[in-house]
């Protein structure tokens, strides 16, 4: 899995778009970086840059962008609603795939050790990366901001860890670390910055004080005025959002508001926002309203508009969602295809695509009529005492669906492991070893992925039984089409599974894997022919 860290820095300006696009500008032309998110905020006069890449790239691309703060930014001259303490206030790296926490601490260091040495100004590692206990959070390390910088600097307990320790004044201090995914998220309020910063302290997981804790674990927060929304916030880090989901944020401000009698008036997301948090939250109002969502273009709407995250500035997950900016999408040549043109290129004289790909889109096109059925009968004022069946069956049909599309392709590429092996030398007794484990380990993966679309198949007999015994009768020829698809998808599959067993030397594998093969074989010809039975019936 290719390695893949993301970078937020924060840089105290948000005014002058001169510096805001030199620093995007620095981190954009960085190899091996891609700049996804950049994010000023007049008010707080601070902007938040979001990049992702891989552990060489996001160091240098960090280090560039703070190169270029140096030369733009001078403290001296800075004010702002947020706390801060350098031009660089902060420097997190947070792993996103491929990589671990242990991972970002390496490269926080590594960036630390570097930017201290070439800007010569002082550093301080923090969350993950921390080598002290009292200063392992960043409001510990902030303490006093930049104004209280010069006499925090001759406390031997905030000597930083790496750079000088002195005064700086055109910079200040920087403090970089590892951490989990921080979602920064402002509700917005139609009052006062001393009632939205009540709200905050209410909620917050400090809470007023060690006597007085809020009631929100791994969150920080305040609140203040945005002049240019003419409205208060209060503002709020997630520090990780599975311990405390946006949802719950949101509503815990809707009852605060609601006790202050002040009205709300939708969030916003600063940066970039987690596929799975987003996702948490549309679980959570579909549940509550007793809504039936499956789409997760339809998921992410509900979203937007429960949270009012249009409120300030357009929400386009295409640009918001994390999963989306930094997506590869699978490369998928047959299943992209037109049908036209999937059916030439299996009747072309080559091996691939072959049984396997047809017999995965047979399996695909059956769930597919089965949930088509089940669709056409859910929200039906004819049919409204099945919608709670409905709302059952459907969810495993069509998912069934989008995991059976890929299997096409990949069933086509299922044998080029072996093919290769083919190729392999064999000119010493070592080259010989070498390539027959190869042709034997592509043979099992030859195995596996048929095997895979069998199993994908079979999952889904209990949900299209239903489907047949409830769904409205006018698509009963849809799903007897539907099953008998199914079920010859499976047994092409099979057919796979079989034909490249025979060679496979591995005898666990191969007698495990055929009797499974097997019994899911003769469990489709028989729920086949019950629900053909079934069908033929009503």
């Amino acid at each position: 899995m290719k390695q893949i860290i993301e970078c937020v820095p924060n840089f105290s300006e948000g005014r002058n778009q001169e510096t805001i696009q030199a620093i995007a500008e620095a981190i954009r032309r960085t190899p091996g970086c891609k700049l996804l998110d950049v994010d000023p905020g007049p008010s707080t006069n601070r902007t938040v840059y979001t990049f992702v890449g891989d552990p060489e790239g996001v160091v240098q691309g960090a280090l560039n962008a703070a190169g270029e703060a140096r030369q733009r930014i001078d403290m001296r001259a800075h004010s702002g609603e947020h706390p801060r303490m350098g031009a660089m206030d902060v420097c997190p790296f947070i792993p996103v795939s491929g990589c671990s926490m242990q991972d970002c601490v390496r490269v926080a260091e590594t960036f630390a050790a570097r930017a201290a040495e070439e800007l010569g100004v002082p550093f301080y590692l923090y969350e993950e990366a921390a080598r002290e206990d009292h200063r392992r959070t960043l409001p510990q390390i902030r303490e006093g901001e930049y104004e209280g910088l010069p006499e925090k600097l001759k406390d031997p307990r905030f000597q930083p860890d790496f750079g000088p320790a002195e005064f700086v004044p055109e910079w200040g201090a920087t403090a970089t670390g590892a951490r989990f995914f921080l979602i920064a998220y402002n509700v917005n309020i139609l009052g006062t910055p001393n009632q939205a910063h009540r709200i905050a302290l209410n909620l917050r997981e400090a809470g007023r004080g060690p006597d007085e804790p809020g009631r929100l674990r791994e969150v920080k927060g305040m609140g203040w005025f945005v002049e240019e929304y003419n409205l208060a916030q209060v503002t709020l880090n997630l520090t990780n959002y599975r311990v405390t989901p946006l949802h719950v944020v949101f509503e815990e401000v809707k009852k605060e508001a609601a006790a202050l009698g002040v009205g709300l008036a939708g969030s916003e997301v600063v940066g970039l926002l987690p596929l799975e948090a987003a996702l948490m939250a549309a679980e959570y109002y579909i549940r509550e309203e007793g809504l039936f969502i499956l789409d997760e273009d339809q998921k992410l709407r509900l979203v937007q508009e429960r949270l009012g995250l249009n409120s300030v500035a357009p929400f386009k997950p295409e640009d918001k969602i994390i999963e989306y900016q930094v997506a590869e999408p699978e490369p998928e040549p047959l299943a992209g295809m037109s049908l036209r043109g999937f059916i030439q290129e299996v009747g072309a004289r080559s091996s691939a695509p072959g049984g396997g790909s047809v017999a995965a889109s047979l399996a695909a096109m059956g769930a597919g009529l089965g949930g088509m059925a089940a669709k056409l009968t859910f929200g039906v004022r004819k049919y409204e005492d099945l919608d709670t069946t409905m709302r059952r069956i459907i969810p495993p049909l069509h998912q069934g669906v989008k995991k059976l599309i890929p299997m096409i392709d990949q069933d086509a590429g299922a044998f080029q492991d072996y093919m290769s092996a083919l190729r392999l030398p064999k000119e010493t007794e070592e080259e010989e070893r070498t390539r027959h484990k190869a042709m034997q380990d592509g043979l099992k993966t030859a195995v596996k992925v048929p095997f895979e679309t069998m199993r994908l198949g079979d999952e889904l007999w209990e949900a299209f039984l239903e489907a047949a015994r409830y769904a409205n009768p006018a698509a009963r020829s849809d799903l007897q089409v539907g099953a008998r698809s199914l079920e010859t998808g499976i047994w092409g599959a099979y057919q796979n599974v079989r034909i490249n067993l025979g060679d496979v030397e591995d005898r666990d594998f191969r007698d495990n894997t055929f009797e499974q093969a097997k019994a899911m074989a003769e469990r489709a010809k028989a729920k086949c022919a019950e629900i053909l039975g079934i069908l033929e019936n009503r």
